[in-house]
């Protein structure tokens, strides 16, 4: 029998570059390192080199940015979701993803048991076990956080120092900080209070909307079907456009937001993220849906994109239910083509023009000039038919307050 294999979630963070060698220690294993690449940037540096030095025996780092945007990011703009109204998730719809290749690379490495660096009380350990779980349901699963024998970031820190495993994380700056192209969360250190004013170090990628450039700037963002095809007519290449529309925003204070969020496991937390393509590309489509939509249907929408966020914030992306909800929403999205333009001025997005040849807005129905086509005399009859439950009702209780008062 051969030595025991473990594939493990791998983000060269604090707690997956401890984790290498205390599962090698504890399990005398052979560790495979998988790390997928959606668009972070300083931690893929030598990540491969340092996950061996660390004692992996193999080390995958994978290129599943476009795979993200066009296969995961899309399926969530399209929905219009956003975790309790504000949060584009971008963790969370990156998970999923890594959860599918980690197993993946566990069944072609013959590794029957999986392990990530999840804490015992956050989301991330929901969404990759549940998809795991679904995806791969013979996988073992192991969560070294749950039960290793350090009880604060500083014990790592002090572990990591002992065995010359190098992290970016000190006891001076305590941040935990997950970025992807959809955008960056931090949390811990100060964070954690939320009487207090998240301090400006905390921020990667965005500029304080006070110090942003005095000069507005205009862009117009092309749709396909709910889908982001154009940026100035120019970029197509989705990866690009996002990577595009994050400097644009950063450089212009956009996509700032500290949340107080309920976590799946039923405590409160704090972060703060920083998104501003999620934030540009969410308010540009919601308002080219508004152009093309229905009234019932986008009525109908803003529940299921609520319900769509919180099974994806859930750790749910694998199931049932959403496939079903993913199959409305794409038939919503049939006509979603046309363009918005946008300006983005400190911290703020504007829309300045939306436009589509599927457009329900009629402007001889909607003005109030001479051209106006919308005929009046009938407003009521309608009045009269649409009023008349609530008149009857209004009725019923004036009677019943009349008798109560004699």
């Amino acid at each position: 029998m051969g030595k025991v294999k473990i594939a493990v979630a791998y983000s060269g963070g604090l707690d997956t570059s401890i984790i290498v060698k205390w599962l090698k220690d504890k399990y005398d294993a052979d560790i495979i390192t998988v790390t997928g690449d959606l668009g972070q940037r300083a931690e893929l540096e030598g990540l491969e080199e340092k996950a061996k030095l660390t004692g992996a025996v193999k080390s995958y780092v994978l290129d599943l940015r476009k795979e993200f945007i066009t296969d995961y990011v899309w399926t969530a703009l399209k929905a219009g979701a956003l975790y309790e109204g504000i949060y584009p998730m971008a963790c969370a719809i990156g998970r999923p993803l890594l959860a599918k290749v980690l197993a993946e690379v566990a069944i072609k490495e013959g590794a029957d048991i999986v392990a990530h660096g999840c804490t015992g009380k956050g989301n991330d350990q929901v969404r990759f076990e549940v998809a795991i779980q679904t995806l791969a349901p013979d996988l073992k699963i192991l969560a070294p956080l749950r039960e290793w024998e350090f009880k604060s970031r500083e014990e790592e820190i002090d572990y990591a120092v002992e065995n010359k495993i190098p992290v970016k994380v000190t006891k001076a700056s305590p941040y935990s900080i997950d970025e992807n192209l959809w955008g960056i969360a931090i949390e811990c250190g100060v964070l954690e209070d939320p009487t207090v004013a998240p301090p400006e170090d905390a921020y990667q990628i965005t500029v304080d909307p006070k110090y942003a450039p005095p000069q507005a700037e205009t862009i117009t963002i092309n749709f396909e079907k709910g889908i982001p095809v154009g940026l100035n007519g120019k970029i197509t290449d989705p990866v690009e456009l996002v990577t595009a529309l994050n400097q644009l925003g950063g450089k212009h204070g956009i996509g700032r937001l500290d949340v107080i969020e309920n976590r799946v496991v039923g405590i409160k937390s704090r972060e703060i993220y920083e998104a501003p393509a999620a934030v540009i590309l969410n308010t540009a489509h919601t308002e080219i849906e508004k152009l093309i939509l229905d009234k019932d249907t986008f009525r109908f929408k803003q529940d299921v994109s609520n319900r769509v966020a919180n099974l994806i914030y859930d750790g749910l992306w694998f199931s049932p239910l959403f496939n079903s909800l993913k199959a409305f929403v794409d038939a919503t999205q049939e006509n979603v083509t046309g363009e918005v333009t946008l300006e983005v001025y400190k911290g703020n997005v504007r829309i300045l023009a939306r436009s589509s040849k599927y457009s329900l807005y009629n402007k001889d129905l909607a003005t109030y000039t001479s051209d106006d086509t919308f005929d009046h005399k009938a407003a009521e009859g309608f009045l009269s038919i649409y009023g008349l439950p609530y008149k009857t009702w209004g009725k019923v209780t004036n009677i019943a307050k009349k008798e109560v008062k004699s």
